[in-house]
């Protein structure tokens, strides 16, 4: 073969490579290009979108988050304390004979607390953390016979200490009860009035235990709290056993109560008045769970 015939061969060969790359290339484009709008068979093609695994993810996460709820809020208290106050420590038995002081009747004026409550004979009231039964004895005798006392505590030595009381007092109609962490022990939609006499504040669990009170009054049923002043410097209690209105009104009227009145003829104490409402039918409203649940802590007042 000639010289020209071979440079003839190889510019035919180079022009088919040519030809080859360039078929190659225009498929790799047209294989790229969106197919048009709704042209069936094809990745883009509406008809198959709820189908498209890249899509598909997004819409359950879009939902996910529809159906997600507001996580509730947690309250950052450290151990020992409540909404920001210390809880202070129950009183114990072996510090009783500090509620039968002489200078008591002086200082917290109980028949003049008492008496500004109008309890009505027949009544049936709860003395909730009652220590020696200092004003169990009181309310037994403004109800009388025909009323009841539940007296509660969670120390079985206050308690017994108390029946004795009672015994020389000669009444006849108080109810000890030995509560515990997990039980008022008072019978439910019961109660006319529930008296916390310096005892709140030693609450472990105030929302569990005004849940259990609120379970165990009548509709329209007292929660009185008696508390010494914490507004007050003068007042000569340790700062963990005093309680200002404000403090007690936010702890207590989230749970359900009414607040009515705060009384403050004492010397040192407030005395603080809730009461339970009905609903719209007119029937009780209950706790969380329609229980008279929680603790009762025990004792009344706290040494300065």
């Amino acid at each position: 073969m000639s010289g020209d015939s071979r440079r003839r061969v190889r510019n035919l060969a180079t022009l088919a490579a040519a030809a080859t790359i360039l078929v190659v290339a225009i498929r790799i484009v047209n294989a790229q290009e969106p197919a048009p709008a709704g042209q069936p068979g094809t990745a883009r093609s509406p008809d198959k979108t709820k189908d498209d695994p890249v899509k598909a993810p997004a819409k359950a996460k879009a939902g996910a988050k529809a159906k997600a709820k507001p996580k509730a809020r947690v309250r950052r208290d450290p151990p020992g304390f409540y909404m920001g106050r210390p809880i202070a420590d129950v009183m114990s038995w072996q510090g009783a004979e500090w509620l039968l002081r002489e200078t008591r009747i002086e200082e917290e004026q109980p028949e003049a607390m008492l008496n500004a409550l109008k309890v009505p004979r027949g009544a049936t009231v709860a003395d909730v953390g009652a220590g020696v039964g200092y004003h169990s004895i009181r309310l037994a005798r403004k109800v009388g016979p025909q009323g009841i006392v539940y007296a509660t505590d969670v120390q079985t030595e206050m308690l017994r200490m108390l029946r004795e009381n009672a015994r020389a007092a000669r009444v006849t109609n108080i109810k000890p009860i030995r509560a515990t962490q997990a039980a008022t022990g008072l019978p439910e939609g019961a109660i006319d009035l529930i008296l916390m006499v310096d005892v709140y504040h030693e609450c472990s669990d105030p929302e569990a235990t005004l849940q259990g009170l609120l379970a165990a009054l009548k509709p329209r049923g007292r929660l009185v709290l008696v508390e010494f002043r914490g507004e007050d410097p003068d007042v000569p209690i340790k700062p963990e056993h005093k309680m200002t209105l404000e403090q007690v009104r936010r702890e207590v009227e989230p749970q359900g109560f009414n607040f009515k009145e705060s009384l403050e003829f004492l010397p040192w104490q407030h005395v603080i008045i809730f009461e339970k409402p009905e609903d719209k039918g007119g029937k009780t409203e209950k706790g969380s769970d329609g229980a008279s649940r929680p603790s009762t802590p025990s004792a009344e007042s706290k040494a300065p």
